[in-house]
């Protein structure tokens, strides 16, 4: 895409999120599916899956691998009867950090895999070091030479327990494990609802995968996997934006398709500020927010199911505006404050001093020119400028445009003014 395309949004007082919306399909759930279909021996069929820049680079990525990739609106078919390929060459790799997911897949069905370290936002050190050294556990041989690494051997059954419940690191263990001889246990597993999606995919294909959201996850080896059709799961970090754009605009949203017992973590803190929301029928949240909110004290990231790292960029934006001050720590990524001097530029009174950052609620924001700087925080920026008095530009599309389906399509037909240009 053009990286020099802007978001102008025209936002204040009087412009209010109002309607409905559909969540689109999650992206962290769609790039370690799309990665497991190279296991499959046949066409594997995925729907509700989002139309996203990295949901481009995984197809792109199955392609050099040897699949023959169709879309036809949110559903992409994946042939993998001829899968050859296990070289990901690295202007893959750069485009997206999840590419590393795809490790553990082409491990499992060429027990080779030559790829260079991923690329993505810089959020600061996301090692790989547990994926490589769960691998090597299994029987990987790992050496790596001008910047990539080459990966060989049988893979084979074994116990692994993760340092810190990784989520990359859990899905590679399990598509490597899947076809691995013998039984592997993955102990302080990640328990996100994307681990789940995954593992009910890989069991529609045959898969042999127990425990999946627990902290202890069993998987037996099988021979072979089959193709298998399947929907994924509903963005939750989506979600989350939407609900904070309406609570800022002092709006009401209802949100369908969506899992809101996926979304525990932040809908009890957006209800502890004073905003209302109703579950209709298990796929359907209502929210209204006609006050201004009340700033929740202290916010700390943590895996799941506590308060997700992905979802704090738009709640710093959404405590902006509240009355009082919180507190951030973020426990995930060093770098996750990336979008806060842009905060400022609207209007935001917030201090940062590493992991920590406090914001004191102003009564108005004021519209600026801002640029994105990575995915979540672009989502920040987008929200805060619905709320703010006057017009905003922001620049840096193309983070946004990695995890939002259309972002301005979507918030338009809920009463924002904002066009892309």
């Amino acid at each position: 895409m053009d990286n020099r395309q802007k978001l102008i949004v025209n936002g204040g007082s009087q412009r209010r999120i109002e309607g409905e919306l559909r969540v689109h399909g999650a992206k962290n759930s769609a790039l370690p599916l799309l990665s497991a279909t190279v296991l499959a021996h046949g066409e594997c069929v995925l729907h509700n899956t989002p139309r996203l820049t990295d949901v481009d680079a995984a197809c792109r990525i199955l392609t050099q691998l040897g699949c023959r990739v169709r879309r036809d609106g949110d559903t992409v078919s994946v042939d993998a009867t001829n899968v050859s390929g296990y070289e990901i060459p690295e202007t893959l790799m750069r485009e997206m950090r999840s590419s590393i997911v795809f490790l553990g897949a082409v491990m499992g069905r060429n027990g080779r895999c030559r790829l260079s370290f991923p690329g993505g936002c810089e959020l600061g050190a996301r090692p790989i070091d547990l994926h490589l050294s769960a691998l090597e556990q299994m029987g990987a041989e790992i050496t790596e030479e001008h910047g990539y690494l080459n990966c060989e051997g049988t893979l084979h059954g074994a116990k692994i327990t993760l340092s810190f419940p990784s989520v990359g690191a859990t899905e590679n263990i399990m598509l490597a494990a899947v076809t691995a001889k013998g039984y592997t246990e993955i102990h302080n597993a990640a328990r996100e609802p994307e681990i789940s999606d995954l593992a009910n995919f890989l069991n529609k294909m045959g898969a042999k995968i127990f425990g999946a959201g627990e902290s202890v996850i069993t998987v037996r080896g099988v021979e072979r996997l089959e193709p298998a059709e399947h929907s994924v799961i509903p963005d939750r970090i989506v979600a989350g934006t939407y609900l904070c754009a309406a609570a800022i605009t002092r709006g009401e949203l209802i949100l369908t398709n969506c899992e809101p017992q996926h979304m525990n973590g932040f809908l009890t803190v957006l209800e502890s500020m004073g905003a209302r929301i109703y579950n209709y029928g298990g796929e359907k949240l209502y929210i209204t927010c006609k006050k201004r909110l009340i700033a929740p004290p202290t916010i700390r990231t943590m895996p799941y199911p506590g308060f997700p790292t992905d979802i704090q960029a738009p709640f710093t934006a959404l405590c902006a505006t509240a009355e009082g001050t919180s507190v951030f720590v973020e426990t995930i990524f060093e770098n996750r404050f990336r979008h806060i001097p842009e905060l400022v530029r609207l209007g935001a009174s917030v201090k940062t001093e590493g992991r920590v950052c406090v914001v004191e609620g102003v009564k108005r924001l004021s519209g600026a020119k801002v640029c994105a700087a990575e995915l979540r925080g672009g989502a920040a920026l987008v929200t805060a400028a619905l709320a703010a008095e006057g017009t905003s530009e922001i620049t840096g599309l193309q983070y946004i445009d990695r995890g939002y389906e259309n972002i301005e399509t979507a918030l338009r037909s809920v009463g924002a003014d904002i066009r892309r240009s």
